[in-house]
């Protein structure tokens, strides 16, 4: 699960979230850093590595993606 890269509504799908809310929540997220980066699977399809996702959900508060950082190492 933890290398899995879900496709673009999964996250919301998992965060409780509704589509229209990707790109109003998880979008801006990415630009500030506090939620996971997506990860390029062919030309036009993008998804997120479950295990970064899982690592989110547990604290979407605080999560950072220095805490990616610090989980590899």
């Amino acid at each position: 699960m933890a290398g899995e890269a879900p496709r673009a509504d999964a996250p919301a799908d998992r965060a409780g979230w509704a589509e229209p809310i990707i790109d109003l929540v998880s979008y801006r997220k990415i630009a500030a850093g506090t939620f996971p980066t997506q990860h390029k699977l062919a030309e036009r399809c993008c998804g997120w590595r479950a295990g970064e996702v899982e690592m989110w959900l547990r604290n979407p508060q605080s999560f950072t993606m220095a805490d990616l950082k610090r989980e590899a190492a």
